[in-house]
């Protein structure tokens, strides 16, 4: 007998650390984490042109988590729309306040600090390659990311290997 279902589509994740400085992270339809990365746009005209190439090199991406607001938010919104991405906003204190122990939100230093060694968890966990360096805007859209990913569904909880 012949399977009449049709294939689910993928449903993968970008989160966004908004600012001409962004963090970008890609996540799979498991929730895992594929690629992250650091951008610097200079000017919100290359951040319009950047975020269509970033759109059109991700055919496979159903979902935007974005972290920052203001005039840069609206751009990545308004290109969202356009191609009917399902669009989430997300404060630092509601990511933090899932992902991080009161004591290391004390101080934005510290919820620097413990944010980088939490994304180098999820790195490690989702077997994406390791970082030489891993810039701030980076490791915020990692865990972001990891955050839209139980919001979304794509996991079921964040993984115990990544906590605490």
């Amino acid at each position: 007998m012949t399977n009449l279902t049709p294939p689910i589509p993928p449903r993968n994740l970008l989160a966004v650390d908004v600012g001409l400085r962004t963090g970008l992270a890609y996540y799979d339809q498991d929730g895992r984490l594929q690629w992250y990365r650091s951008r610097h746009f200079g000017s919100p005209a290359h951040l319009r042109r950047g975020i269509a190439a970033i759109f059109n090199d991700l055919p496979e991406l159903s979902w935007l988590i974005l972290e920052g607001g203001g005039t840069l938010a609206e751009i990545w919104k308004r290109e969202a729309k356009r191609r009917r991405l399902a669009c989430q906003w997300v404060s630092a204190e509601q990511w933090r306040r899932q992902l991080l122990l009161p004591r290391e939100q004390r101080h934005g230093s510290d919820a620097k600090s413990h944010a980088d060694h939490l994304a180098r968890r999820v790195i490690d966990w989702s077997g994406a390659p390791r970082p030489t360096s891993l810039r701030h805007d980076a490791a915020e859209a990692i865990l972001i990311g990891l955050w839209g990913a139980v919001q979304t569904g794509l996991l079921p909880n964040i993984p115990a290997v990544i906590r605490h």
